[in-house]
């Protein structure tokens, strides 16, 4: 008897056009898809109805396109994507009818990450892992790791997993500050919250700290950070063995704190009120006020060896250290 003809490791509908063989295993392609030779698609993907992948694309595993979504030259999206019905990418910042660029702008969407219905991306920006990107954003800059955006242009309205510490209906698991003086433990680990001593006085307002005590480090330096339009972020790294503990003298910020694991916000909005982040913890500050000023007290001179900037360097050092 005749050998059988091998069947392809993935499914697609008879309207579907596939035309590269470079396609994993349980993927599935729908009605009016069209796959370009070039495209290198991974194994547990859904690609929807009426999508279409340029050559020079990677989509890595379990992706899912939704319906009318276009992917094109230049455009890498890790695994675990989700891509929701009609988001846009583009590839060329300055677009001309039948010219083309000598090398189209590199788009990378990092694993984990989601995109709403009806976004869109401009070329050459980075979509932080497990970021999410809301409905009919329009997404001009880069998205930090975690980092939720909505908005036209898009804006960082929150972080995924990160509950504001004040508001425990957003987690009943987390307590909310308390109005006596002392430290706290919060969900991430090593980083506590202190309601610092306060005096009140007709002359005035008085809050203090003592090293040792409420800082729970010798100081070596401080710096301040101000004039942040709200729109900014500030941090987005950690640190290989500094101690920091961080008081916003005025105005107030939001501070999230991430140990790998475990992600909490916290708004820092009185000068009796520190946080501290012990080393390998992952800080990112925004939402600022127009009159915030942020002091931030260090255990070490700076030293640039000594930050991690990479959130994925991060993950594995985290990894490394437990």
């Amino acid at each position: 008897m005749p050998e059988s003809t091998p069947q392809p490791a993935f499914t697609k509908h008879e309207t579907a056009i596939v035309e590269t063989a470079a396609i994993g295993s349980g993927t599935r392609v729908w009605a009016f898809a069209h796959i370009l030779p070039g495209a290198v698609i991974g194994a547990g993907c859904n690609i929807c109805d009426h999508t279409f992948i340029e050559n020079d694309v990677r989509l890595g595993d379990r992706v899912t396109l939704k319906c009318g979504v276009q992917v094109w030259d230049g455009i890498t999206l890790e695994d675990d994507v989700f891509v929701g019905p009609n988001a846009t990418f583009s590839n060329d910042p300055f677009p001309r009818s039948r010219k083309q660029p000598a090398a189209f702008a590199r788009t990378l969407v990092r694993r984990g990450a989601s995109i709403g219905a009806n976004a869109t991306i401009l070329p050459g920006l980075t979509i932080g892992p497990r970021a999410m990107v809301g409905a009919g954003a329009v997404v001009t800059r880069d998205v930090p790791p975690n980092a939720i955006v909505a908005g036209n242009p898009a804006r960082i309205v929150g972080y995924d997993g990160a509950g504001p510490v004040s508001d425990p209906a957003a987690d009943p698991a987390v307590t909310p500050v308390a109005a006596k003086v002392g430290a706290e433990p919060t969900r991430v680990a090593g980083v506590t919250l202190h309601r610092l001593p306060e005096i009140d006085d007709l002359r005035g307002n008085l809050s203090f700290g003592e090293i040792g005590k409420q800082v729970p480090f010798e100081v070596k330096r401080y710096f301040l950070v101000y004039g942040v339009a709200s729109k900014e972020i500030r941090g987005e790294h950690a640190h290989r063995s500094l101690h920091q503990f961080l008081v916003c003298v005025h105005g107030r910020c939001h501070v999230v704190a991430d140990d790998g694991r475990a992600r909490q916000e916290f708004t820092l909005d009185s000068p009796s009120l520190g946080l501290y982040l012990p080393p390998l913890v992952w800080a990112t500050q925004y939402k600022y006020s127009e009159d915030a000023v942020l002091m931030v007290l260090a255990s070490d001179k700076y030293d640039p060896a000594s930050y991690i900037r990479d959130y994925s360097e991060f993950l594995e050092l985290v990894k490394a250290d437990q």
